[in-house]
């Protein structure tokens, strides 16, 4: 790859993109660690530039897809690796309502509904609940009133799954929606 090709403005072709600009850098890049942890998910813009500089390697390329330069070509990463492992604190995901909705696939975890949600404590904190991943779940209005201040034994209203703490990985799976074939591997999804 020329050192030109850094400096140039990227363009991407790709013939199965529906609906975006043929000359737009859209797409993510999977980006793993050293020792291949996934990491984040970028831009393809910080994807090139980690490559460039050295600091990254591409482990797999998007088949369809090209980078292309005034006088380059390079194959469009979809996953890349950085160089070096990289110490990084433990990821803990952050309790928000926000975070329960995406953990909990925004649907009501006693009835099922996708619309009018809300946070429901499930030990309510009028009986001393606590706010933590263990204790929030999400609920439609309908059941989170229903159930008042009760708890799901007192109101026989069961959960259809018990609450966890979630993982980075598994939010990474559900940020990008549908995931690319070549990430499966590195998201655990075999």
């Amino acid at each position: 790859m020329d050192d030109d090709v850094a400096a140039a403005i990227l363009e991407s072709e790709s013939p199965e993109l529906s609906g975006a600009q043929p000359n737009s850098l859209s797409g993510k890049v999977l980006l793993l660690n050293g020792n291949y942890e996934p990491l984040t998910i970028c831009s393809i813009q910080k994807a090139v530039i980690l490559i460039f500089m050295g600091k990254a390697e591409v482990v797999s390329v998007a088949n369809d897809r090209v980078l292309r330069s005034a006088h380059s070509t390079m194959d469009f990463p979809s996953v890349i690796r950085l160089s070096h492992f990289i110490r990084v604190p433990f990821k803990k995901v952050i309790l928000s309502r926000k975070n329960i909705l995406r953990r909990d696939g925004h649907q009501c975890q006693y009835c099922g509904a996708r619309t009018g949600l809300t946070v429901d404590h499930i030990h309510p904190k009028s009986r001393g609940g606590e706010d933590s991943w263990e204790n929030l779940v999400t609920a439609c209005l309908r059941c989170n009133n229903k159930k008042g201040s009760m708890t799901p034994d007192d109101a026989r209203m069961p959960l259809s799954k018990k609450p966890v703490r979630p993982n980075h990985v598994i939010f990474l799976r559900q940020y990008v929606g549908r995931v690319d074939k070549n990430w499966e591997p590195y998201l655990f999804m075999h």
